[in-house]
């Protein structure tokens, strides 16, 4: 079911959010060769525990850690692990925080050291894919047209978006209705309404949509073993458009 956040919702999640952009802002500091993603799930713990927030994905379906670490041809869902990162590594890091008992939950993607050309476009790409989205987001907008946009503009640059895997409403819980899928037909699908909380998160790969999950039955990976991105914001639907509530 499709829930309108209250006036005392909406002020928890700016908080969640406040605290899921402060984690981004601290990690991406630390991406570096030499730093493990052991090191960012301390920190990103560290950083939760200040603020008086507490983790969304800790113990969520049985995940172990706070946040998802992903490298190279890992797409979402990685657990963070004390493998050094190497020079030109493609890190992604999933973050989520709750406070009061609602969440926020955004993602970002950055290279180790100076991103190589082919790197550079598919980060480009994902991340430009996520802002033309969310500038269409406001009362009235269909699910479709958000998944619409996000292929159209995937597709001509010449990457891939596997459909195993979408955006979803947020507040209460971390996944609500709706489903925000990265592909879709204008015009279909649910509209949206002032006081939705959604995340859009476009997952982009090389030259495959098809993914695996690996044996530790978590970390999803692209068949092509080729670089992948993962960029995502939460949002709120306002009267006339929406605000970025992960924003740094």
């Amino acid at each position: 079911m499709i829930s309108i956040k209250s006036a005392s919702e909406i002020a928890n999640m700016k908080k969640a959010g406040k605290v899921v952009a402060l984690i981004h802002q601290e990690l991406a500091k630390m991406i570096k060769v030499g730093t493990t993603g052991k090191m960012l799930d301390l920190k990103a713990r560290e950083i939760i525990k200040k603020n008086q927030a507490k983790p969304s994905f800790l113990n969520y379906h049985g995940f172990p850690a706070v946040i998802c670490v992903s490298v190279n041809e890992q797409l979402i869902h990685g657990i963070p692990n004390e493998k050094p990162f190497k020079l030109n590594d493609l890190v992604k890091i999933d973050a989520g925080a709750s406070v009061n008992g609602y969440h926020c939950d955004a993602a970002f993607t950055m290279a180790v050291g100076k991103a190589t050309p082919a790197q550079e476009k598919i980060i480009n790409v994902t991340k430009a894919a996520l802002m033309k989205a969310i500038k269409i987001v406001k009362p009235g907008t269909r699910i479709g047209d958000i998944g619409a946009t996000v292929q159209a503009y995937v597709e001509s640059q010449g990457f891939y978006l596997p459909t195993s895997y979408t955006g979803h409403g947020i507040g209460k819980f971390l996944h609500e209705d709706p489903a925000i899928p990265n592909v879709g037909i204008a015009n279909t699908g649910v509209k949206l309404r002032a006081g939705m909380a959604i995340c859009i998160e476009p997952m982009v790969q090389t030259s495959t949509d098809k993914v695996k999950v690996l044996n530790d039955q978590w970390t999803v990976v692209a068949l092509d073993n080729k670089p992948t991105a993962h960029f995502e914001h939460t949002l709120l639907v306002t009267d006339d458009g929406c605000e970025i509530l992960t924003a740094i």
